[in-house]
């Protein structure tokens, strides 16, 4: 009965090959395993890109129809949201968006892992490209990065407000941007768990129960529906957050 006991023990790290040296624990645990499976599922669709990129033709299959849309959609978020000269840090947001993407969609899968509704996995995406983000700034502008926290025409009283404010509110980035991915995997996660759990639990009463249970069914089907879109707008969500700030970074907006 442990499937209906905690909606919240789907998210357990759990070793499956324990092992530490010095004192330091390097276990091989699920979240490793999903981890490296996102990776190579990354790298394969690369692979295969590279692979096939001479055998694409007018009319295209299937994997080329994927590719193809993945690319797209990458290249219009960052024209337009930072124009041509974001086209040089495409790699990066395709990677970021293709990585997030995978690693949601292999979390629907069940009794795998979601290693996207894990706060120090999406905080650890976001304090890197964060940390990017200012060093490109700091690059372009040097000094006038400060400009960032001062909007353009404010006047001196007014900036002992608007600085303070703006500081936070930027610093808070890598924060909220974390918390927004892990937070709407988690939930939808938890949903689907008790959904199910309640149906299992309806499902072994027997009776006019029995034949009950396939309304949760029948809605544990929707919502899993819903949390497909759930995984593909949050990648997109976090994406395209990453091109604005990006763009407040080369623009200084």
């Amino acid at each position: 009965m442990s499937f209906i006991t905690s909606p919240l023990e789907q998210f357990q790290i759990l070793p499956i090959i324990s092992f530490s040296f010095l004192g330091f624990d390097f276990s091989i645990t699920n979240s490793v395993v999903i981890l490296f499976l996102g990776l190579s599922s990354f790298c394969f669709v690369l692979n295969g890109l590279v692979n096939q990129k001479s055998q694409f033709s007018l009319i295209p299959n299937r994997f080329q129809v994927l590719v193809e849309g993945l690319y797209e959609l990458v290249t219009g978020l960052l024209k337009d949201t930072i124009g041509a000269k974001g086209q040089v840090y495409f790699p990066y947001i395709f990677s970021i968006f293709s990585f997030i993407l995978i690693a949601n969609l292999i979390g629907l899968v069940p009794y795998s892992f979601t290693v996207t509704s894990h706060l120090i996995v999406t905080f650890s995406l976001a304090i890197m490209a964060f940390v990017g983000i200012n060093i490109i700034c700091i690059r372009e502008h040097g000094f006038l990065f400060f400009s960032l926290f001062l909007p353009a025409g404010s006047s001196l009283p007014l900036a002992f407000i608007l600085v303070p404010i703006e500081l936070v509110s930027y610093f808070v980035r890598p924060i909220s941007l974390s918390v927004r991915l892990f937070a709407n995997m988690m939930a939808g996660h938890t949903l689907l768990k008790v959904i199910a759990g309640f149906a299992w639990t309806m499902m072994g009463s027997g009776g006019i129960l029995l034949l009950a249970h396939f309304l949760p069914l029948a809605i544990l089907v929707v919502v899993m529906g819903l949390e497909l879109g759930v995984a593909i707008i949050q990648a997109y969500v976090f994406t395209i957050l990453l091109c604005i700030y990006l763009n407040d970074a080369l623009n200084l907006h």
